[in-house]
């Protein structure tokens, strides 16, 4: 069996699916199962994700998660980035280890390093150091950028055309959390994928000028990238669009990162998959409409 952490989540959904088109059943953990049914119940995809068995859980539970693990060899663990992320992900990485879980997929960051200087990816850094300690089967998911967080520019562009960020003409790498599915699916079902560290981005690299004049020649009419100092950024985050402090660090964090160490695309995914990730491009013309 194979259980899924952070299974109502935009890589935990994903992977869900991706494992669901192959045919493989798995066990999607929520503290509120009754609910993740009837979203499954209600995707497009509804008929293939019945084979997701909805169960009880909650990270903060240390018995309700080896309930959970009972019975299962792999675990897939991704959760929200935020405070007590480290503390919820390490009950999750010790009980599956008493209850003998054999193969981990952890959901980290590209720089998940004892002095990052992104915090989310120091505690990163802790919990992978937990799964090398305990000598169990472990495989890392380095995912960039997630195209889907593009979606949440969608209102500033449509009422007023602008994108703002601290990113100057830094690129950044993007990938579609489906492609960190279809990742993710492959390595819990192909035993020879098992065991590595898989850096995830697209095809291309862009920077916050490319990107907004991407979007303006998808739109037909011109967008606009603001470039900010990092507090101010911070501060129209908080301010603006009413992101909690830690989160508008958190991004300002990410973006800083990308101008103090280039992103280039790398080519794990469609080395361990066989085919190209899917293009920004694409992504952006089936949301197109949210921009407008």
């Amino acid at each position: 069996m194979i259980v899924i952490m952070g299974a109502a989540g935009a890589t935990g959904g994903a992977t869900l699916r991706s494992l669901a088109a192959l045919g493989t059943p798995s066990r999607a953990l929520s503290r509120d199962p009754a609910r993740l049914a009837a979203r499954l119940a209600a995707d497009p995809d509804g008929p293939t994700l019945a084979r997701a068995e909805p169960f009880a859980a909650d990270a903060a539970d240390p018995d309700s998660l080896r309930a959970a693990f009972r019975g299962a060899r792999q675990l897939f663990l991704t959760m929200a980035n935020g405070p007590d992320q480290v503390r919820h992900e390490l009950n999750a990485v010790d009980a599956a280890l008493d209850c003998g879980v054999e193969h981990i997929v952890k959901v980290s960051a590209p720089a998940a390093e004892p002095d990052s200087p992104v915090a989310v990816s120091r505690g990163h850094h802790l919990i992978e150091e937990r799964l090398r300690r305990s000598g169990v089967t472990t495989t890392v998911l380095r995912p960039y950028a997630f195209m889907q967080k593009l979606l949440l520019l969608a209102p500033g562009i449509a009422a007023a055309g602008v994108v703002h960020g601290a990113l100057g003409r830094a690129r950044c790498n993007y990938v579609d959390v489906r492609d960190i599915g279809d990742l993710a699916a492959d390595v819990l079902t192909r035993p020879e994928l098992a065991g590595g560290s898989y850096p995830l981005t697209g095809g291309r690299a862009y920077s916050h000028p490319e990107l907004t004049a991407l979007l303006g020649e998808l739109l037909g009419r011109p967008v606009r990238y603001l470039d900010l100092p990092p507090a101010e950024l911070r501060a129209h985050l908080v301010q603006r669009s009413g992101m909690p402090d830690w989160l508008a660090a958190h991004v300002v964090e990410i973006q800083q990162l990308a101008v103090a160490r280039r992103e280039v695309p790398d080519g794990a995914f469609t080395q361990a998959t066989g085919r190209s990730p899917r293009t920004l491009e694409a992504f952006l013309q089936e949301h197109l409409h949210l921009f407008r």
